[in-house]
């Protein structure tokens, strides 16, 4: 293999060690795995009907031998099914040659040979595997890579949940909140897609050269086709597509194309505003020793886990969407437009994961410097104003959003202008020593609580 410094994508050069968990799923080899997977179970579920009399059951020995082949798949084997492929100039053909070539030598296996890829098309094959791809990518890094996030996103929710922190609508200065309920905001838009992703049924079809089962009624007209491919299809732990073209439609990898990319816009949403919050110096990133902030200026310590992440979001949701906007379209019966476009899919899973790596450093690294909160906070009376109109309307004093206004509007408010504009209100004396203590720190309404409770 080249050096790394030679790579043409960053996921098999810089970013390599970084998504090793992708490569035995989304890689070539993975892609022929699962292929030899899917052929091997349907040339035992073959043998397994009673209808297909030319195949008996096979022994356990013979079983044995067929779920080695797809168990043991080696990058031996992955080569020798390119070498095939050199001639054949057919992937899928060059799978069957494969299996066929492997089990020539077992007197059981060889006089069932014509029935490895039986009646299949090529997309019988690639449909399944795809979808078996899919699966453990979902389940077996995507997911568990969003649970490693929320984890540090909930700690953090939880321990700022009192914490007050100035609000900023329109960049403007606004009513407080928590930095916990901020936090908890991103976490429960992030738990959302996740149920979403995790909810998407992968789908499977087993149905011949154009959704008919033309072949298999031709050959074995007594057998119920339908509900054979079902149980096939199930038995692979997927979801069964009863009805399609020469291809599975590909419309549920649309969909967690779709909720993956909700879910990497709200990260991308997230990493801007803690980049924001570390410009404003709410937070701190901690130090590591000998690393270099700036080329020039030695002072920096740049947000840089944070700006990687919105980069890779980035990159992989402009995949994604072109997934979900190319893959459900395919000319009359099938083109093969999808094929060059499915073997991509491991590059945005990629680009997430790395993108989800950096903005986990990221967050560990951050450090809230509530001295700062605090400053700004007690920068910021004039975001009692909303307080104290609100609690004159409530006694119908006259003109109260008018009158804090002009007061408030465009003018730099203290303390002691707040005090003095309260003590002129004829307010029942409850309510205004109510807001005369009131500070922007204690202006966070029910902030606290709902970040305790997501």
């Amino acid at each position: 293999m080249s050096h790394s410094l030679l790579a043409l994508s960053p996921l098999d050069g810089r970013y390599a060690a970084k998504v090793e968990a992708l490569r035995p799923i989304f890689s070539e080899f993975g892609l022929m795995q699962r292929r030899v997977r899917v052929e091997i179970r349907w040339l035992i579920a073959l043998s397994d009907e009673p209808g297909i009399v030319e195949v008996k059951p096979f022994s356990a020995d013979a079983r044995a031998v067929l779920n080695g082949i797809a168990d043991d798949f080696s990058l031996a084997d992955g080569e020798r099914i390119k070498a095939i492929e050199r001639e054949t100039n057919h992937d899928v053909k060059a799978v069957e040659y494969f299996i066929k070539e492997r089990i020539s030598g077992h007197d059981e296996l060889a006089v069932a040979k014509e029935f490895v890829h039986f009646a299949c098309t090529s997309e019988d094959i690639n449909n399944l595997a795809y979808s078996l791809m899919m699966r453990d990518a979902r389940e077996g890094v995507l997911l568990p890579a969003l649970d490693q996030l929320d984890a540090r996103l909930d700690g953090m929710a939880k321990a700022f949940a009192a914490q007050p922190m100035l609000s900023r609508t329109h960049g403007q200065t606004a009513s407080p909140t928590t930095l916990g309920k901020e936090i908890a905001n991103v976490l429960a838009r992030l738990r959302r897609q996740r149920s979403q992703i995790a909810g998407v049924e992968l789908l499977g079809k087993i149905n011949g050269a154009v959704g008919n089962y033309n072949a298999h009624v031709v050959a074995y007209p007594d057998i119920d086709w339908p509900a054979f491919a079902q149980r096939f299809v199930e038995s692979l732990g997927l979801v069964f597509n009863a009805r399609t073209t020469q291809i599975e439609p590909h419309d549920c990898i649309a969909e967690i194309s779709d909720a993956t990319r909700r879910s990497n816009t709200i990260l991308i949403d997230f990493a801007r505003d803690i980049w924001g919050y570390i410009s404003l110096g709410y937070f701190r990133q901690t130090l590591k020793a000998g690393e270099v902030g700036s080329s020039t200026m030695p002072h920096k310590v740049n947000p840089i886990d944070f700006e990687n992440a919105e980069g890779n979001f980035g990159i992989a949701n402009a995949l994604f969407e072109h997934f979900s906007a190319k893959l459900p379209i395919s000319r009359w019966q099938r083109d093969l437009t999808d094929s060059t476009v499915l073997r991509a899919l491991g590059t945005a899973f990629g680009h997430t994961l790395v993108a989800l790596d950096s903005l986990g450093k990221g967050v560990a690294k951050l450090q809230v410097d509530v001295a700062r909160l605090d400053a700004d906070l007690e920068a910021s009376w004039e975001v009692l104003a909303e307080a104290v109109q609100t609690v004159m309307r409530r006694h119908g004093l006259a003109n109260p959003y008018e009158q804090l206004k002009a007061l408030t509007r465009g003018q730099g408010i203290t303390r002691e202008s707040m005090r003095v504009f309260i003590e002129t209100l004829a307010l029942p004396e409850d309510d205004k020593r109510r807001l005369l203590a009131l500070t922007p720190a204690h202006y966070t309404g029910l902030a606290g609580s709902l970040s305790r409770t997501i």
